[in-house]
């Protein structure tokens, strides 16, 4: 068995990793797309350093775009196989891989107008929605547990990663014949606790470990902290500055879980009398699926709703989808809310919503999630006083506030738990992808203390054969 990774490696977006058998079988685990502003990354996205054609299967571990956002490329560029996912992930995927087709033809335009100016070659979008759609008709969807045999080498099955709606951890058998291969491949791991979803599930014993190391190097504050925190950032802002509290979130799940903390203090009485902002079209897509969704959720959200039936609406709470109405919101006077997307503020609406507030004291830009470094998140977060939106130089006089509790990955402490059902000295290899290599190497330091060998940091195109 062999295995190269060819995203994710040393980084955090991009999940990709072929697996190729002894027979030649070729199964995908992940097809993501590369984000943020990594050298060579449009490069990286347009050319997979594989053939697509001779793909058999993708075995998808959740729908967040560094994991599912190049299927659409992939079968443009020739695949034709069978897509395996959680019936959750394929309803989140129609409408995250529409949007992100979207995107794709309107930040092209800009991209081609310079490149045009330059003299440079015209780009073409990496998909468009034909491929999307092209793309859901290969998905089969298969729940957690439920064991599927390929051929007469391989047969995986799903467990439950708490990371997002469908998540999975994702469980090869490859018997071949130099023997047999057990992988688990993590995907993303979620936190234990999750005030919506399940706790990661434990599984069976596996020899070869890829595992995700985002917040490798960090320990989350536990939410009765966070919610606390997070009311005190709403006072104070809105209540005592009357100025607008401004929180790039990502449209599933980071936005829901907001929803719900507010929801929270809205039917506690705690929550002052303001206007609240939803400015997300996919956000309000995404929050109709996962209320359909009842059995990817964890006991004490179900009682919830059983006595409070929208979860996800309470009084002064807008959900926003039209332009106009988004456009409005930078005219509004007075104290509010608006959680837009996206996360790294990067693109979207709520870089628009920076940009026209990032300026003024009595605002707060309030972070509540993984940033690349180099991301518009991720220097507010790093403290500079100047940042570049827009082409324009703005000086950073509001307040820049974290709350990573709300990330929906698990820190150090939390993988480990989730590893605790494995025996240490089984595992042959252990893999860390989906992190940055400092983190990484501070997470291998941390591992290798805990009594895990064979621990690797895999640099893009890197093979191991087994």
């Amino acid at each position: 068995m062999h295995i190269q990774f060819f995203g994710a490696a040393q980084y955090v977006t991009g999940s990709k990793h072929l697996v190729t058998t002894e027979t030649g079988t070729k199964i995908l685990l992940d097809c993501g797309l590369i984000q943020g502003k990594l050298q060579n990354k449009d490069t990286t996205n347009r050319h997979f350093g594989f053939n697509p054609y001779e793909v058999d299967y993708v075995i998808l571990s959740h729908a967040h775009i560094d994991h599912s956002g190049l299927l659409p490329r992939l079968v443009r560029e020739g695949f034709r196989g069978i897509i395996f996912a959680h019936p959750a992930t394929i309803s989140l995927c129609e409408i995250m891989l529409l949007d992100s087709a979207h995107i794709q033809t309107e930040d092209l335009k800009r991209v081609n107008e310079r490149r045009k100016k330059r003299g440079d070659e015209i780009l073409e979008a990496l998909y468009d929605v034909k491929d999307v759609e092209l793309t859901m008709d290969l998905m089969q969807p298969m729940g957690y547990d439920e064991h599927v045999k390929l051929n007469k080498e391989i047969s995986f099955h799903f467990t439950d990663a708490g990371h997002l709606l469908g998540s999975c951890a994702v469980h090869l058998d490859v018997t071949e014949k130099t023997g047999k291969h057990k992988l688990t491949f993590t995907g993303d791991i979620g936190k234990f606790g999750d005030p919506i979803l399940r706790d990661p599930q434990p599984f069976r014993q596996c020899d070869i470990l890829i595992s995700e190391s985002t917040y490798g190097d960090r320990l989350h504050p536990k939410i009765t902290d966070t919610e606390i925190e997070l009311l005190a950032i709403v006072n104070q802002t809105c209540v005592q500055n009357l100025g607008k509290l401004i929180i790039p979130a990502f449209s599933v799940d980071r936005t829901q879980e907001l929803i719900y903390s507010l929801d929270k203090l809205a039917n506690q009485g705690k929550l002052p009398a303001i206007p609240v902002y939803v400015d997300s079209p996919l956000s309000v897509k995404a929050t109709a699926v996962i209320r359909k969704h009842e059995e990817c959720y964890n006991q004490e959200f179900v009682n919830y709703i059983h006595a409070d039936p929208d979860p996800f609406g309470f009084k002064n709470l807008t959900y926003i989808t039209e332009v106009e109405q988004s456009k409005l919101l930078n005219e509004k006077k007075g104290p509010c809310i608006i959680i837009s997307a996206s996360g790294m503020a990067e693109a979207g609406r709520v870089k628009h919503h920076i940009s026209n507030n990032i300026e003024h004291h009595q605002n707060t830009i309030l972070m509540v999630g993984y940033c690349t470094p180099e991301s518009l998140g991720g220097q507010l977060k790093a403290g500079n006083k100047v940042v570049r939106i827009f082409g324009e130089e703005k000086q950073v006089k509001a307040q820049v506030k974290s709350l990573d509790y709300y990330s929906s990955h698990a820190d150090y402490e939390e993988i480990f738990t989730y590893l605790s059902c494995q025996n240490k000295k089984k595992i042959k290899r252990l893999f860390l992808v989906h992190g940055e290599k400092g983190v990484q190497l501070i997470f291998k330091t941390k591992l290798e203390a805990k009594g895990y060998n064979h621990v690797e940091i895999p640099a893009l195109g890197d093979a191991f054969t087994f």
